[in-house]
């Protein structure tokens, strides 16, 4: 490479470092977001609102997010088709879901609007506080509502943006007054390297996401990185009985803890009683007591999460008894093991459970909340791509479940190669191939009326999945 192509290669990489820093609006400033229903989206709209930006925004769908932004002022269309996009427009942000072709990011595009992604705008507004950063293929969600939860109860009233809504604490945002930023880390397209946390979680690394990184190795390697972005000031907790973990963090720079059920870590769960699904537990830092916590969400899984919770705010320097107050209290976020009603002696449950290991782990904690109860699992695949290199996964993985309806898979960044390489149905074949007892009703529609009819009277019906399947869990409540 010669002096030339060196300082054109140096001016890039100082326009792409001055684009990062440059994408942080300031009150009064139009922002406009395409994807403002998406849960990440939609929490950052809410922190811009509040700091007195005029945000607007595009989704195809409408929902309760975006009802909420419109109460708060936003102006939201369902078009896409960049009639909405306005001259005053200062900023458009873009989710990672959002292709070129989209006629709203064309438009913008063509109107010469600075154009930034969501996960840009998130790393502008966690530096200017203390970053909290929870990373993983599953719990991120959880681990972040906990910490959020027991930061806000001690009073630090941090900044949060979580990828589910959480009652509790108001929401899926907050704009606090303290120095505190939670966000919720997520490794799709490597957005999670444009936050700068001091303080960083990895609950798990698993293949996911494989239409992007393509393989585990590539995933390992993200993770590193994301590893090697926390603070050498700052700690980094992460999930002991995970190989690929143990291999990402050997790019740390920070301390690090270790958590698990097992007394060779750092942060020891003991579980202590959990036959009603509940769970009561002793944690062990160093070896010592640090205290027994109970938690009211069922699972084995959420006591990691908890332990992660635990490590995180203890190092921030809230007390043990904040900490066990705020977990004993905790609820969960919406779509994580949420009841949504229990009609006829009948329990309606909804997950957003949409990959194998999560949907094993949650079916594994209803079985251990309602042993003698028959439970059935409607799972609506999401993203055919995921469903074609997971599909073995897949199929073994409802096994705690004793009948499942499979629904037609929930399309998103699928391209027209994955909607022709896989189906539904060869996931139903799939499934039934392992004994279970299976129905393929593609419709959701179809699906409730034939629940309404099937079951009876001490069953439990769970809804899983990241699309909208959790329509079933509530049109089935109505009819009952």
């Amino acid at each position: 490479m010669n002096a030339s192509e060196r300082g054109k290669m140096a001016s890039v990489s100082t326009s792409l470092l001055e684009s990062q820093i440059n994408c942080r609006p300031s009150r009064g400033h139009c922002v406009y977001f395409i994807g403002i229903g998406g849960i990440g989206m939609s929490a950052v709209a809410r922190i811009l609102i509040h700091e007195g930006c005029i945000v607007a925004g595009s989704d195809l769908r409408t929902s309760s997010l975006t009802s909420t932004l419109e109460e708060m002022g936003a102006k939201i269309n369902t078009k896409q088709d960049g009639s909405f996009m306005s001259s005053e427009t200062d900023m458009v942000v873009v989710s990672a879901s959002i292709s070129e072709d989209n006629l709203d990011l064309k438009t913008a595009r063509k109107m010469g609007i600075k154009v930034v992604k969501y996960s840009q705008i998130l790393g502008s507004l966690m530096k200017e506080k203390r970053g909290i950063a929870i990373s993983g293929t599953h719990g991120k969600t959880t681990t972040s509502a906990m910490i959020s939860t027991i930061l806000k109860t001690a009073g630090l009233d941090p900044t949060f943006v979580i990828g589910g809504e959480v009652p509790d604490i108001g929401g899926n945002a907050h704009l606090g007054k303290g120095n505190l930023f939670v966000a919720e880390a997520c490794e799709y397209d490597r957005s999670f390297l444009n936050l700068t946390p001091q303080v960083g979680v990895i609950t798990n690394i698993e293949e996911d996401h494989l239409d992007y990184y393509g393989n585990i190795e590539t995933i390992v390697h993200a993770f590193g990185d994301f590893a090697s972005s926390i603070s050498k000031e700052g700690l980094l907790v992460v999930n002991d009985n995970d190989n690929n973990i143990a291999a990402a963090v050997q790019k740390a720079n920070c301390k690090v803890e270790t958590y698990s059920l097992s007394n060779a870590s750092d942060w020891y769960g003991e579980v202590l009683s959990g036959g009603s699904g509940l769970k009561r537990f002793r944690v062990l830092h160093n070896g010592k007591l640090f205290d027994e916590i109970s938690l009211k969400i069922p699972g084995s899984h959420n006591v990691l999460n908890a332990l992660a919770a635990t490590a995180v705010c203890t190092f921030i320097g809230v007390d043990k008894d904040s900490i066990k107050n705020a977990l004993s209290l905790f609820h969960g976020a919406n779509r994580r093991f949420q009841i949504i009603g229990a009609r006829n002696g009948i329990t309606v449950i909804d997950d957003y459970a949409h990959h194998p290991t999560e949907i094993r782990v949650t079916l594994r904690a209803a079985r251990e909340l309602y042993p003698e109860k028959r439970i059935w699992c409607v799972f609506q695949p999401h993203q055919y791509s995921r469903t074609r290199h997971l599909l073995k996964e897949f199929s073994r993985s409802f096994q705690n479940a004793n009948r499942v309806i499979l629904a037609d898979i929930y399309a998103t960044r699928d391209n027209d190669y994955e909607k022709t390489a896989m189906n539904a149905m060869k996931l139903y074949e799939e499934t039934r191939n392992t004994g279970m007892d299976i129905q393929y009703i593609p419709q959701l529609s179809d699906i409730v009326n034939v629940l309404y009819s099937g079951v009876r009277p001490g069953d439990i019906v769970m809804t899983m999945g990241a699309g909208d399947v959790w329509k079933v869990a509530y049109d089935l409540v109505s009819r009952f």
